[in-house]
């Protein structure tokens, strides 16, 4: 039987513009499992996760369920949309055979964007971006 999710943390590159705006989206929306956003190789995620890849988090989108349910890539888009009120049923079709094309098509347009959007000076940078207070990260609110 699968372990229920009760909480989800998104660990996320917080030097990537695209990555930002992503979770500034998902603070927006009203969520059925809560999200934690963590900056990917922050002191935080390397204190709540010290059995990670830190450096892969830094490379793919990670989510990591409260009971240790760990999903990266497509399946971490995936599960975080699932998180969401108005974006479970996609989610659901998304996880199927019919969907799964779409979802990885998706996942590798916005890698390879992210990646235009860094360029090759700042590729493995380190995360430290944001701040961490009492396992809450924080990064700049976006410009107006």
């Amino acid at each position: 039987m699968p372990t229920p999710v009760g909480r989800l943390t998104v660990l996320y590159d917080a030097d990537c513009p695209l990555c930002v705006h992503l979770r500034h989206w998902l603070l927006r929306q009203r969520q059925l499992v809560p999200l934690d956003l963590v900056p990917a190789g922050s002191h935080e995620a390397r204190r709540r996760f010290p059995d990670l890849d830190h450096s892969a988090t830094l490379r793919e989108i990670t989510v990591v369920g409260d009971r240790g349910q760990v999903y990266r890539e497509t399946n971490a888009w995936i599960v975080c949309l699932w998180a969401l009120a108005d974006h479970r049923a996609k989610a659901h079709w998304l996880a199927t055979p019919a969907g799964q094309p779409f979802a990885r098509v998706t996942v590798l347009a916005a890698a390879k964007w992210r990646e235009a959007l860094k360029g090759p000076d700042r590729e493995g940078g380190h995360a430290e971006g944001g701040h961490c207070e009492g396992g809450h990260c924080e990064v700049p609110d976006p410009p107006d």
